[in-house]
């Protein structure tokens, strides 16, 4: 049963079903169980002011002894290293789970444009599993989003927003159940974009407003799809919702604020920063620094900063995968990061002052004082294929 009720009457064992009224500019989750007096307290100084909660959720609260044993096994899986396979290792792995991706998109988006039904299990059972991988080491998915063949474009980006939401769900501590729902979500997301005409969905330049029109229908045709299926009306919502805006000029529906669901709010930021730094057949992705940049600008008043900020964090300053120039001239891929934001760990793979690739080599630019990061760069400025040399240097599944 739904009540609504003011902040003050909030107590630790009830399950906050929608914020009501709130002042201030952090936004908060719209549902969630409340453990203790302290998230109460957060509510309040994060300007809630009234709520709705859901008394049939209610359960509970443990007591402080049974906090204590919680907060201790915490520790231990704090402690306990996040990564339990090498990059090396869960590379071999991760390329085979990749591709798999790719060809299990590619039949479901063939399904959509039949419009013959799926077997939900073997997109649900491969999200599950690229979930495993981030859970071994998440490197190795986060650099295989990088290596892009153009004209996959559509293949690739729902499979590559699966991985990113994988690994920001993970790293913002959410249940094992979301983040499995988050990928699963993730990599459903785009079907209906095979519903849209190929010349204006490979269009090189602006679309017309009528174009424009057109491309947006691609939410409805996927969302209509689903509807369809066995999918959970929560995952349908947040894929309805991964082009909505806080400020309610997104699409298809307009919806403003705190009525989009944390998912679709996330969903929205992976789905944005893949795109943005994406390679397509007419154009270079950009710098995932220039699409950090981007998001920020949209946000508060678009996308949710409280979101946007730790998605920039848990990518890193120079995210896995990405290319960066060093100060002694020389291009490298950067492939895990350190407690260093600015100094990750490297394989150096090509001469900018001779223009010709190098038997490559890992760097460690936390222990190696005499060379730095100058920059981040694309492989488009310096005219060369970093696929190949990842297929050649880094993965060798």
């Amino acid at each position: 049963m739904l009540k609504k009720i003011s902040i003050n009457q909030l107590k630790p064992g009830m399950f906050v079903h929608k914020i009501v009224e709130q002042k201030g500019q952090l936004s908060v989750k719209n549902q969630g169980r409340v453990t203790s007096d302290a998230i109460v307290d957060t509510l309040k100084k994060r300007g809630v002011v009234s709520l709705v909660i859901d008394t049939s959720k209610a359960f509970k609260v443990a007591s402080e002894q049974d906090e204590s044993e919680q907060d201790n096994k915490k520790e231990a899986v704090e402690d306990t290293p996040r990564k339990s396979a090498s990059l090396e290792s869960e590379l071999v792995r991760a390329t085979k789970l990749h591709k798999q991706g790719k060809a299990i998109q590619k039949l479901l988006l063939n399904s959509v444009k039949k419009e013959q039904p799926f077997d939900s299990s073997i997109p649900k059972a491969f999200s599950q599993s690229l979930v495993s991988s981030i859970d071994r080491n998440p490197d190795a998915l986060l650099c295989l989003t990088k290596i892009r063949e153009k004209d996959d474009y559509l293949l690739e980006h729902s499979l590559n927003v699966a991985i990113l939401l994988a690994n920001f769900a993970r790293y913002l501590g959410m249940s094992e159940d979301d983040v499995q729902d988050l990928s699963y979500a993730g990599f459903l997301h785009d079907l209906g974009k095979i519903k849209i005409p190929d010349e204006i969905l490979h269009k090189p330049g602006r679309l017309t407003d009528p174009e424009m029109e057109i491309m947006k229908g691609h939410v409805v045709h996927g969302v209509d799809f689903l509807k369809q299926t066995e999918l959970d009306v929560g995952l349908i919502q947040a894929i309805s919702e991964h082009h909505e805006r806080l400020d309610g000029l997104g699409y298809p529906a307009g919806t403003k604020g705190e009525n989009i669901s944390q998912a679709g709010r996330m969903l929205a930021i992976a789905d944005m920063y893949d795109a943005l730094t994406a390679d397509r057949v007419y154009k270079a992705g950009m710098s995932s620094q220039k699409a950090f940049s981007i998001l920020m600008s949209d946000a508060p008043e678009r996308l949710d900063l409280a979101l946007v900020q730790p998605f920039i964090k848990c990518m890193g300053v120079y995210p896995v995968g990405s290319l960066v120039l060093l100060s002694n001239e020389r291009l490298a891929m950067v492939v895990e990061q350190t407690n260093a934001p600015l100094a990750p760990i490297v394989k150096v793979f090509y001469s900018v002052r001779n223009s010709h690739f190098l038997e490559p080599k890992d760097v460690n630019l936390t222990t190696e004082k005499n060379v730095k990061v100058s920059k981040a760069v694309i492989a488009a400025d310096y005219n060369i294929d970093v696929n190949a040399f990842f297929e050649r240097s880094v993965s060798i599944g």
